[in-house]
């Protein structure tokens, strides 16, 4: 996901949000689906959107229209709020959630103003992330750092005329094909990841992240020696960029004598963690 896209947690449901002019805006139906523990968040705020009208409050003005990415993949205008009128809304709803969500979500405002300041502190707050989840930290350091070289290259990508969510993942997959043979859903097939949710690169193997970050990397200094423009020319320095991470790719293979491409994901490294530590045992 863009980097000024992601989602939060909140008592183990999802909530999306979006950067927009230094400033979060969160998803006002993924909020309000929380709230009132409903499968349709949609309709109960279409409902209590009607009556705050009614009632002549400008909460519902106050609300933007910005691009959140759906279930389906594609993205869509969504209603959001920044943080002062998601509190007003909250006030709105009666629920035994409302005060937890607000401490929740005051913490998290807290933590972006903090992250702004000393942005080392976000890439803190990703390690833990991993740390939880049971990754060992030399691959939670690649991991970081392919983050920092995939920001760096969508940055370029913007700067160079090229659209965003479509175009962005045309190119992504060219860099992937050229440098693994596989485009990002094949690759995803291919490790048995099912769900959208699921991250390719939170699945990959070591050498796998580091010839992710060296096509990524390539194709971000071929684009700034090209002076590519537009997505066409992007799109050949991208193809570039992952023919010469395959080239390295087979030359360590050849030395290896392996495949550097595994079908094993995040769960399956778990599964053998688990393994290896009952052995010592």
């Amino acid at each position: 996901m863009d980097k000024n896209q992601s989602l939060v947690v909140f008592q183990d449901k999802k909530i999306r949000r979006v950067l927009d002019n230094g400033e979060w805006w969160f998803s006002v139906v993924d909020i309000v689906g929380i709230l009132t523990e409903s499968e349709d968040g949609r309709n109960y705020w279409k409902v209590l959107k009607h009556r705050l009208k009614e009632e002549g409050s400008e909460v519902v003005t106050k609300c933007n229209q910005l691009k959140l990415q759906s279930s389906d993949g594609k993205y869509y205008e969504t209603d959001c709020a920044n943080t002062e009128t998601l509190f007003r809304i909250i006030q709105s709803i009666p629920s035994p959630k409302a005060e937890p969500f607000k401490r929740w979500l005051a913490k998290v405002g807290y933590e972006r103003v903090q992250e702004i300041e000393n942005p080392e502190l976000a890439q803190d707050r990703v390690k833990q992330y991993y740390e939880l989840k049971g990754y060992p930290k030399d691959w939670i350091e690649k991991r970081i750092r392919g983050i920092a070289i995939r920001q760096e290259l969508t940055d370029e990508w913007k700067n160079r005329g090229v659209g965003q969510d479509k175009e962005f993942a045309i190119l992504t997959n060219e860099i992937s094909k050229a440098t693994f043979g596989k485009t990002v859903q094949e690759y995803k097939e291919f490790k048995g990841l099912k769900k959208k949710n699921q991250n390719l690169r939170d699945h990959m193997n070591d050498w796998e992240l580091i010839f992710n970050m060296f096509g990524e990397k390539a194709t971000t200094d071929i684009t700034r020696v090209r002076d590519a423009q537009g997505f066409e020319e992007n799109s050949k320095a991208a193809q570039r960029g992952g023919q010469i991470a395959n080239n390295a790719r087979k030359e360590l293979e050849g030395e290896i004598g392996e495949s550097v491409v595994s079908k094993n994901n995040f769960l399956g490294m778990t599964e053998h963690k688990k393994l290896e530590e009952k052995k010592k045992k």
